[in-house]
């Protein structure tokens, strides 16, 4: 698929679902959030988003180079798949969310 034309991730995303698609992944989710925001807007299935690992990679080596704040960049990171309109979200942060979402509360 060629990544700069969101009419054809909306048009095979609208296939799926007519082909008898119980759900629908965007990935990888980041650079992606315009798009699964259309597709979450188009389709009346769930919206999967895959936090790929190039995207956690990203993350991690930047907060281990003291760029950025490891545990705000995971929620913002995550919070910003979910706001763009995902209905779940798979990521290698899965059990740091959980951490610091409990720890939040």
């Amino acid at each position: 698929m060629d990544y700069s034309n969101r009419t054809e991730a909306l048009k095979e995303a609208l296939q799926d679902v007519e082909e008898g698609a119980d759900m629908v992944m965007v990935k990888p989710a980041l650079a992606y959030l315009d798009i699964i925001r259309e597709v979450k807007n188009a389709v009346h299935v769930p919206v999967s988003a895959y936090n790929i690992s190039g995207e956690y990679a990203m993350i991690r080596a930047a907060a281990k180079m003291g760029w950025l704040d490891e545990n705000k960049a995971i929620l913002e990171t995550l919070t910003a798949i979910k706001r763009a309109g995902a209905d779940l979200i798979a990521t290698y942060f899965a059990k740091d969310a959980v951490r610091l979402l409990e720890s939040a509360h």
